[in-house]
């Protein structure tokens, strides 16, 4: 990159018109040069690729959410003294100790000594090793010539393999990241008698259980929740691109891996365990506002069939009414969907909170903040006029934004109003920069999903919750590339979901895991959990 050009400091009576013709031709050079060292970035960029690295990230992260929480803690430090979580704690009086060992004086102890007891110095160590048990079953034959036989522990399900090693396989794998090849070479390297077949057989097979809960989640977090955040990014299979998608809040996380990510795919993933579709009021009502044709809209409401149960019954209904346009056809489903959404008790007051995403727009929609902001934030100044108007916009936007969080907590009627023109003065203001302007006018086109929170408090500004729930996908991406099999993926979808909301609800993933696979049973059903944690926050 270039050095910036600064246009030197000329008071107003030495600047000659021979001065002004120079200064502007400097402003010119500026903003060439400046082109200029962006097309060279670009093309490093390009070679980066090429050679297979990474390029340069288009723009910093946004600091919207962590200022505004930097400055909230910082009048909370004020307030109290210390700052949050400065407070000491003994850091080995709450373990457990597992064995004592007593070491005596080096030196020899003088007769007439006093023992004086002990001063206790606690070591944290692992137990790594491989421990293998022969279960003896014992065999009787009785009087009559029939044989008894002693049975397996139930937890063993006529496995070789212990609860405690499914258990470690699958949190390292799903939870640790650890590929399949590293994870084989590490049990062989500890005495672990294990193929490769039999660790993938241990990842995937026979995982029933775990995806029932895994499915009851959505259910119990649609049920329950007043508000989502969603969104989805790319993740391969079988050698294809393809979409996971994110549904969670503050005590669920939920995904689910297809080849769309359509709004059409939202809905049917919205539908949770049901593949049914139908045309009720609010189906009719969704085709209307998508301006779906008078002539097709008709025939859907007019028809005495109201009720499908899967995609061949409806795609055959929708040939039999003559609805043959690709758009109509999409609309009508869409509809149709939404209508089984609602109809299995989703709340139609059910807020979701996305990035912008099209296919989310649906019920009561609601904008992320920081996303929003990054709009203004990408912008490339021409000059320092533009470099200073959008941070002074920026600004504006932080203050805001700020206010809103507070407003979350504390909601009056004269601070909604106050926020209301706050947000008209910002985002319809003028400034220097064409493109600002023209990026603030859209942003406003925004204001009643962007300020949802003012009639809904409860509803989240962000959606920071997603995009760091799926970056675990991403990872997964770089590291083992995809999935090969449509079990691996559902595997990848269920624990991926399980392990999330484990760390929400504050349940240890390992202590899941064991308590499943031994059947101990001992921590309740996590949708009810939720369930519980939603009813009665």
């Amino acid at each position: 990159m270039g050095k910036e050009i600064k246009l030197p400091d000329v008071r107003e009576e030495e600047q000659t018109p021979l001065v002004k013709e120079l200064l502007e031709i400097i402003e010119q050079l500026a903003e060439r040069v400046q082109h200029q060292d962006e097309e060279i970035a670009h093309l490093k960029d390009e070679i980066a690729v090429l050679k297979g690295e990474k390029k340069r990230p288009k723009f910093k992260p946004s600091k919207l959410d962590k200022e505004t929480e930097k400055d909230q803690a910082e009048d909370e430090e004020g307030a109290q003294g210390k700052r949050p979580g400065s407070q000491k704690k003994p850091k080995t009086a709450q373990l457990q100790v597992h064995e004592d060992k007593v070491i005596r004086p080096c030196e020899a102890v003088p007769a007439g000594s006093r023992f004086k007891g002990y001063r206790d110095f606690v070591v944290q160590d692992l137990v790594i090793r491989a421990h293998n048990v022969r279960y003896r079953l014992e065999r009787w034959e009785t009087p009559d010539g029939c044989t008894l036989l002693g049975r397996l522990p139930t937890e063993l399900e006529g496995r070789h393999f212990g609860p405690t090693l499914r258990g470690y396989i699958l949190y390292q794998h799903h939870h640790c990241q650890v590929t399949q090849p590293l994870l084989l070479e590490q049990l062989r390297e500890w005495g672990i008698d294990i193929s490769a077949g039999q660790v993938n057989e241990l990842l995937v097979a026979g995982k029933e259980r775990f995806h029932d809960e895994k499915d009851a989640l959505l259910l119990a977090g649609l049920t329950y929740s007043s508000a989502v955040t969603v969104d989805d990014t790319g993740t391969r299979h079988q050698g294809k691109n393809g979409y996971v998608t994110h549904i969670g809040n503050e005590v669920f996380a939920w995904f689910a891996s297809t080849e769309s990510k359509s709004r059409v795919n939202f809905l049917q993933l919205l539908r949770a365990a049901h593949t049914d579709y139908r045309i009720n009021e609010q189906a009719l009502l969704y085709m209307r506002q998508q301006r779906l044709p008078q002539q097709p809209l008709e025939c859907l409401r007019s028809h005495e069939r109201r009720h499908f149960l899967d995609q061949e019954q409806w795609t055959e209904h929708l040939a039999n009414l003559g609805i043959v346009k690709e758009r109509h056809r999409r609309i009508a489903t869409e509809g149709a969907l939404l209508g089984s959404v609602l109809d299995h008790g989703l709340s139609p007051d059910l807020a979701i909170v996305s990035d912008d995403a099209g296919q989310f727009n649906i019920l009561l929609h609601g904008l992320c903040w920081v996303h929003t902001e990054r709009l203004v934030h990408k912008l490339i100044p021409l000059n320092e006029a533009h470099g200073e108007d959008i941070a002074r916009v920026r600004g504006q936007i932080w203050a805001l934004y700020a206010d809103l969080k507070a407003y979350k907590a504390n909601p009056t009627t004269d601070a909604k109003v106050e926020l209301q023109n706050r947000f008209d003065t910002i985002f319809t203001q003028k400034t220097r920069f064409t493109t600002l302007n023209q990026t603030l006018k859209r942003i406003h086109r925004n204001k009643s999903e962007l300020l949802l929170v003012l009639d809904r408090p409860d509803v989240p500004l962000h959606t920071n919750g997603s995009e760091t729930d799926i970056r675990d996908y991403v990872k997964k991406k770089k590291v083992s590339g995809g999935t090969r099999s449509n079990l691996g993926r559902r595997c990848r979808d269920t624990f991926a979901s399980l392990k999330k909301t484990c760390r929400k609800l504050g349940i240890s993933f390992w202590d899941y895991l064991s308590d499943r696979l031994s059947g101990a049973n001992n921590i309740p059903p996590l949708p009810d959990i939720i369930s519980q944690r939603l009813a009665d926050p």
